[in-house]
């Protein structure tokens, strides 16, 4: 019989974390859950749910008999998360919130906090998995991998790819061994008050609302020439901030014809953001979604987090990557490794790999780690 600990859920208000604290009290252990708010700007717009989230977070605590307490991460989320991700997106870069959330907010500012309530672990409702391997050259005589959730289509490892030895140590994923359809059967047989909510689809803090229209009142934006590839001016854009490589609408060019385009696509072919130019402040589409701008088939990634605290080694065999979420592992070689820079080549080009995206590793179902892109080719 597993051995009772006291644990600390990370109750969002969603079903995948209900069901994550009903599974801890079935086995036995304590349970407290903890509500965290990290967005308070415009707390009462229609976007931002966070007040009937807690009230169903209170909800599932209440029906699961256990403590809740309601936490403000407010002011870490804006120092740690909320200006880099302002600070990339004024550089022309496109970061990726959810992963730095999760290793400066849930599984920091949290983790630490749950420790002072006296928890030996913390949980979460993510899809993924944490084994423990025997290993001398460990702490304790452990390693912990961090490992794809066994549902495909919910795998959640690459925005939990920055967490390192000692966050594993102390963190259950309860829901990673479950298919979400099996997830959402124990909420609705339970008779969770959320079995039927559905699942939130936006950035970690800012809910669902019109990006560009929020991202406006943070970021000074000047208009420049959207031209194509030869250099042939199609429009303005309203600052480079605003767009995303591979981005396909919204462009602001609807209707234009490149008659005669000699790569990449015929005249009624849709437009895509293939590069930007900061220093002309020219934001450059190009037609069809295989035109050569689109395929890269390397990439530079710095600022790098290695599960293992060592990281992939130059040449290693089995190793593949994605570049974004929602892509299978793409093969691919590391060819070059240093502490702050990792190269990585691809024999299949990847399409529209994006500065301040992140590249992860992995080896089958074993998350690496990865890195922040910086550049690709």
């Amino acid at each position: 019989m597993q051995q009772r600990q006291r644990i600390v859920v990370g109750l969002s208000g969603g079903v995948d974390s209900a069901v994550s604290a009903w599974l801890l009290k079935q086995q036995g252990h304590e349970v407290i859950g903890i509500f965290m708010k990290n967005w308070e700007d415009d707390d009462d717009s229609e976007f931002c749910s966070s007040r009937q989230d807690f009230l169903d977070a209170a909800s599932v605590a209440d029906v699961i008999g256990i403590e809740i307490e309601h936490v403000n991460f407010a002011a870490d989320y804006k120092d740690r998360v909320f200006a880099e991700f302002l600070r990339e997106y004024q550089a022309g870069r496109t970061p990726n919130p959810d992963v730095l959330c999760n290793a400066e907010i849930k599984f920091k500012a949290f983790l630490d906090h749950a420790m002072r309530l006296g928890a030996e672990k913390i949980a979460t409702g993510h899809y993924a998995r944490v084994r423990s391997v025997a290993d001398a050259s460990y702490e304790g005589g452990q390693r912990f991998e961090l490992l794809k959730g066994l549902d495909p289509l919910k795998d959640q490892s690459y925005f939990l790819h920055r967490l390192n030895q000692a966050q594993l140590s102390k963190t259950m994923f309860p829901v990673g061994e479950l298919p979400k359809t099996e997830v959402r059967r124990i909420a609705d047989e339970i008779q969770l008050p959320n079995a039927k909510k559905k699942d939130s689809t936006g950035i970690c803090f800012i809910g669902e609302r019109p990006f560009r229209e929020f991202l406006n009142r943070y970021l000074s934006n000047e208009p420049g020439p959207i031209k194509d590839d030869r250099g042939r001016k199609l429009g303005e854009h309203v600052g480079l901030s605003f767009y995303t490589l591979g981005q396909r609408k919204g462009i602001g060019i609807g209707g234009v014809k490149d008659k005669g385009a000699p790569r990449g696509g015929g005249e009624h072919e849709p437009w895509f953001v293939a590069r930007k130019d900061m220093a002309t402040n020219t934001l450059y589409v190009v037609q069809g979604h295989d035109h050569p701008w689109l395929l890269q088939h390397t990439l530079m990634a710095d600022d790098l987090s290695w599960v293992d605290g060592r990281g992939p080694a130059v040449g290693q065999a089995g190793v593949g990557a994605k570049t974004r979420y929602r892509q299978a592992d793409a093969p691919c070689e590391v060819t070059a490794a240093s502490a702050s820079e990792i190269a990585l080549r691809f024999p299949d080009a990847q399409w529209a790999v994006t500065p301040g995206q992140s590249a992860v590793l992995y080896r089958g179902e074993v998350c690496l780690g990865g890195g922040v892109i910086a550049r690709a080719e």
